[in-house]
C-alpha cells in the first residue's frame, strides 16, 4: 500500500494515510492514531522521525494510520531544532485532547546526574501517568524505558562498566504476540550507558520477552489499562545510526569534550574497518586535535547486521494488537 503524508487542517504534525487509489482496497481496517513523543537529541531529531514513520508505513498494511509528532517542551533544544519542533510538531496539550491508540516515547540526552533530576522529569512522569489510561499501548524506548520503571516502581537503572553499543543477538524467552514471526535471533541496536536488571524487573511484576547474552534485557512488558512495552535497545535504528553516534563521539573526543575514546560498536563494522579504526584510535590518543577527523578511514559495515529486520516484525505485531483491541472495544459497546 502506498502512503502519503498529509497535514490535517489546523494540525501541523504529519498524518499517514493511504493514497487515494488505495481506499478502494481497504476492508474495514480500523484507523489508528499514533503519537510520537520525540525527545532525541537535536542531531538525531529528524532521523528519528523518519525511522518511526518508515516503520509505521511498512507495518500498516491496509490500515489507515494517523501519525502525530510531539516533543516535551522541557527538553533543551538549539534554536534550529526548536524552530523545527514549533513549526512541524503538535503542542503537547493537543495530545491530551483526544484518545491515542498507540504512543511511542523516545529517550533524551541526559544532562543531570540522576533521572529524576532531569529538567523534563515532571513532564515525562505526567505523560507516563496519562498514557496508562489514555492509550491502548505505549512504547518506551531506551532512557524513556528507564525513566518509566523508575517512576512506576522505583526501579533504578545501573551504570554499566562500559557503554553498551552495537548490534546484539537477542533471543525470545517468552511467547508473546509482540514477537510472533520475528526473526531468530533478533538483531537489535543498543546504545546506552546504563541498564535495568532483569531480577529487578521480574520481582516488580514485569515480563521479560527478549534478552541478549551480552547486552542483557532487551524488550519487557507490563499490563495496565494500557499495555506498556519497553525497549532497552533501539530496534528502530537504521543501518547507519550507530555509525553516526560513533563518529559524533570521536568528534567530541578530538574536541576534548569527552575524556574517553569511544569503543568500536560491537558486531557492526567489518574486520578490515575495525583494524583501520584501531590504528586511527592510537593516533588520536597521541595527537588529539579536531583536524584529525579528516583522516578517519572509510567505514564498511558487516553484511549481516540485518538493520530493521527486528523492528519490521515488532511494529507489525504492535499495530495488529492495537487494531484488535480497538475492534474488541467497538464490539463491547
Amino acid at each position: 500500500m502506498s502512503i502519503l503524508i498529509e497535514r490535517d487542517q489546523g494540525v501541523p504534525s504529519p498524518a499517514l494515510v493511504p493514497a487515494q487509489e488505495d481506499f478502494a482496497h481497504e476492508r474495514g481496517g480500523a484507523e489508528l492514531t499514533i503519537g510520537l513523543i520525540n525527545n532525541m537529541p537535536d542531531p538525531a531529531l529528524k532521523a528519528t522521525e523518519r525511522q518511526f514513520m518508515k516503520l509505521l508505513q511498512a507495518a500498516a498494511g491496509p490500515r489507515r494510520i494517523r501519525f502525530h509528532c510531539f516533543s516535551l517542551p522541557s527538553v533543551k533544544r538549539s534554536p534550529e531544532a526548536r524552530w523545527h519542533v514549533e513549526s512541524e510538531y503538535s503542542d503537547l496539550s493537543d495530545l491530551k485532547r483526544q484518545r491515542f491508540d498507540g504512543l511511542i516515547v523516545t529517550g533524551a540526552e541526559p544532562v543531570a546526574p540522576e533521572l529524576d533530576q532531569e529538567p523534563y522529569w515532571r513532564d515525562l512522569t505526567e505523560l507516563i501517568d496519562w498514557a496508562k489510561v489514555n492509550t491502548r499501548s505505549a512504547i518506551w524506548s531506551c532512557l524513556a524505558a528507564h525513566a518509566a520503571v523508575l517512576h512506576l516502581d522505583r526501579i533504578a537503572r545501573r551504570r554499566l562498566p562500559a557503554k553498551c553499543h552495537g548490534i546484539f543477538n537477542c533471543e525470545a524467552i517468552a511467547s508473546d504476540p509482540l514477537t510472533r514471526a520475528a526473526p531468530a535471533p533478533l538483531k537489535v541496536s543498543h546504545s546506552r550507558l546504563n541498564e535495568v536488571a532483569e531480577s529487578d524487573l521480574t520481582q516488580a511484576g514485569y515480563q521479560v520477552l527478549t534478552r541478549s547474552a551480552q547486552a542483557g534485557v532487551d524488550i519487557f512488558v507490563r499490563q495496565y489499562a494500557s499495555r506498556f512495552v519497553f525497549f532497552q535497545g533501539h530496534p528502530e535504528y537504521d543501518a547507519l545510526s550507530l555509525q553516526r553516534e560513533y563518529l559524533r563521539d570521536i568528534g567530541r573526543y578530538l574536541a576534548r569534550e569527552r575524556e574517553n575514546y569511544p569503543a568500536v560498536p560491537v558486531s557492526y563494522f567489518d574486520a578490515a574497518t575495525e583494524e583501520k579504526l584501531a590504528r586511527f584510535e592510537k593516533k588520536a590518543r597521541q595527537q588529539c586535535h579536531p583536524a584529525l577527523a579528516s583522516e578517519l578511514p572509510a567505514l564498511t559495515l558487516r553484511t549481516n547486521i540485518a538493520a530493521g529486520s527486528a523492528a519490521a516484525a515488532l511494529f507489525r505485531n504492535w499495530l495488529s494488537y492495537l487494531a484488535a483491541d480497538a475492534e474488541a472495544a467497538l464490539i463491547a459497546r
